[in-house]
């Protein structure tokens, strides 16, 4: 009774801190609260992000505001077509001397004290370089100087142009699926706040735009144990995980459950994808999101509300419906939800 109690002590203030993140970040990042909502589950999930986006919707904005508000170190790294896997790691170059230098890469500066590791553009990047942020985020670790180095809190968020295709490298599908999330950052939906991010000065410099942002309001260490208590702290119920399970299905058989997507081959429209690890990080994800709604048990509504940023990326379709991939899978998604019942 008292660990149930000490639980739930613990869940109710972390709570209120997670709330608060929010508010810091919609300080600065205006019109995307659904944008914010999603970036605080998969930082109490700790899963990993990938955002999509026009340029300039405020993708790396949002990121620094969160960098600053969890606490810990941000690095950041440009994905370009010379990159190799060693500029994560070090940085060669002269001396003011004249003898060659060795100094830590993005990766290895900060140390053990790095939260957040954004990747701009990284289908810029070379395959060889996807293959070691594979390494980062399935095992938290990389190899250098015949040594390993560990980041216990690391974070990675990467964002991808999906207007210039010149020059870029499709992410394999293991490293898509290493993400927790891809999320999509569109233009605000609201009017006051397309005019205030227009002519509003405040939000044209963004070095002190991000002050207003309370530093260290979440600490990197602490979230590792706030995640493992919400995982074990949420329940969910058998009739719960028995529609889990039956989206499970339909994903990858839809035509056995008579959804029906307008314009494909339904016998070979779906290649594969949805494996048990797709689905344990939807039930992570709504697990966090039914606490952050302030409930000690995942409902249809979590589950909702977090699968087509979870789950759309982990579903392989046939190479023919792939330039319209994003719309029909979103039709499979709306399809599914409107033919397995909710509980």
């Amino acid at each position: 009774m008292r660990l149930a109690h000490e639980t739930d002590s613990i869940l109710s203030d972390w709570r209120e801190r997670a709330l608060r993140f929010e508010t810091e970040i919609g300080k600065v990042v205006l019109g995307q609260e659904r944008v914010i909502r999603l970036l605080t589950i998969a930082t109490f999930a700790r899963g990993h992000v990938l955002l999509e986006g026009d340029v300039g919707v405020g993708k790396t904005t949002v990121l620094r505001a969160m960098a600053r508000a969890i606490g810990g170190s941000f690095e950041r790294i440009e994905g370009t077509i010379d990159l190799m896997p060693t500029d994560l790691v070090y940085h060669a170059h002269l001396g003011e001397d004249g003898k060659p230098r060795i100094d830590p890469g993005p990766l290895l500066k900060q140390g053990e004290a790095l939260s957040v590791f954004f990747f701009n553009e990284i289908n810029r990047a070379r395959p060889q370089v996807h293959s070691l942020l594979l390494r980062l985020m399935a095992e938290r670790s990389v190899s250098a100087f015949n040594r390993e180095y560990r980041f216990p809190h690391v974070q990675v968020f990467a964002d991808r142009n999906r207007v210039e295709r010149e020059e870029t490298f499709e992410l394999p599908a293991a490293a898509r699926d290493r993400f927790l999330m891809e999320v999509q950052v569109g233009m605000p939906a609201d009017e006051e706040a397309r005019r205030r991010l227009v002519f509003d000065p405040r939000f044209h410099d963004v070095e002190r735009l991000l002050m207003d942002v309370e530093a260290g309001l979440l600490d990197p260490e602490a979230i590792e144990t706030v995640a493992r208590v919400i995982q074990f702290g949420v329940q969910a119920s058998p009739t719960l995980q028995a529609y889990v399970l039956a989206l499970w299905s339909a994903v990858r058989a839809p035509h056995e459950h008579g959804v029906v997507v307008e314009g494909v081959d339904p016998e070979r429209f779906i290649q594969g994808g949805a494996s048990p690890r797709g689905l344990s990080y939807l039930v992570r994800a709504a697990r966090v999101r039914a606490w952050l709604e302030g409930r000690e048990m995942v409902v249809p509504e979590d589950i909702r509300a977090v699968f087509p940023e979870v789950m759309a990326h982990r579903i392989f379709v046939d190479p023919i419906y792939e330039m319209r991939r994003e719309r029909l899978v979103g039709d499979l998604i709306a399809g599914i939800f409107a033919r397995v019942p909710a509980p």
